[in-house]
């Protein structure tokens, strides 16, 4: 329970201070007022004023804020408001947190592969890890076995050896291997996983270690990063549209799973926090209001009508949005709880 809880306090105070770190140096850079910079909401147990930014520690630390002067129309403006300054400057401003988090994961990938290298499959046909209770093992079958011949049909790489197994569908498989310069030969009964659609018996393949430079792991965290980040959008389509099931994860899933990859590392917690700040980057993009994208919409409709949307209707979208996000919310901690078999 404590690691958990560390975890995920160190995975959200990052995440939450890398956001909020966007949007306060970008208003920064373009003339704005920063009256207050807070990670956290609730009573303050910590603030300091430097130069004309009160610095502050709330209690709740569940998410944090800026107070840029004149964001809100009925307060007094000057030239440093944010409602002074033209309508691409504060498109930057709000859109500079999400871009923020989705930077962050390519220095997070950048310290992993720089730290422990890149594990990359092999394609040798020689068994690397084998899954307790499948049918490999149980045939006797070890880490390093190099495969020879599999039905009699000779086997020279690692996809040949897989495809040899659909192949064979749920029949028998007689496999020749070397151990230790000794040739051995085992017959394996394949088993039908139903959710993966196919035959299988239980095996990976060799993994090699390789360790990049310091450019080179950047070029791959850019890479990684769009990857992943390309995955999780065509994911979200298809739960929007319905073709996926709607996996979603609430504060107790997200925690449970910090937990969990803490418990194996500090670079698997590296990793999980990139992809988590990829999917906050993503998230908040949305065009819904509450979150930036919907205030981005907001202001480019300020554009196009030459005027802003009235404080009601403003006022009247952030609830909607807001009720939105709570229901979104109560279905997450939902699946949380049902997660967790507790009943």
């Amino acid at each position: 329970m404590f690691i958990t809880i560390i975890a995920t306090v160190f995975v959200l105070g990052i995440l939450i201070i890398v956001h909020e770190l966007g949007h306060f140096a970008f208003a920064k850079m373009l003339g704005m007022r920063v009256d207050e910079f807070a990670i956290g909401f609730g009573p303050k147990a910590f603030s300091r004023k430097y130069g004309e930014t009160i610095y502050s520690l709330r209690i709740v630390p569940l998410g944090g804020f800026n107070k840029i002067a004149g964001m809100d129309p009925e307060e007094e403006q000057d030239e440093r408001s944010f409602n002074a300054k033209p309508i691409w400057s504060r498109m930057l401003v709000i859109v500079a947190g999400s871009a923020m988090n989705l930077l962050l994961p390519i220095l997070l990938f950048s310290i992993v592969f720089l730290s422990v290298g890149i594990d990359t499959p092999s394609d040798e046909p020689v068994l690397g890890e084998l899954l307790a209770g499948k049918p490999a093992i149980e045939a006797g079958m070890a880490t390093g076995d190099r495969i020879l011949l599999v039905n009699g049909g000779e086997i020279e790489s690692w996809k040949q050896f897989v495809a040899s197994i659909q192949s064979n569908g749920q029949n028998p498989l007689v496999v020749r291997y070397e151990r230790g310069g000794a040739v051995n030969e085992v017959t394996v009964q394949p088993e039908y996983d139903e959710r993966a659609k196919r035959s299988l018996i239980g095996i990976m393949p060799e993994v090699n270690n390789y360790r990049p430079g310091v450019l080179e792991a950047v070029g791959l965290s850019v890479k990684h990063t769009f990857m992943v980040a390309d995955v999780m959008l065509r994911s979200i389509g298809q739960m929007i549209t319905g073709r996926a099931a709607a996996d979603v994860a609430g504060p107790i899933g997200v925690a449970q799973m910090a937990g969990e990859v803490a418990s194996m590392g500090f670079m698997p917690l590296l990793q999980f926090t990139a992809l988590f700040s990829i999917n906050l980057g993503l998230l908040n993009l949305f065009p819904m209001p509450v979150l930036d994208g919907g205030y981005v919409v907001a202001l480019a409709l300020e554009g196009i009508r030459g005027k802003s949307l009235s404080k009601e209707k403003m006022q009247y979208l952030q609830m909607v949005g807001f009720a939105l996000l709570m229901l979104l919310m109560v279905f997450a901690t939902f699946k949380d709880i049902t997660r967790l078999k507790l009943f």
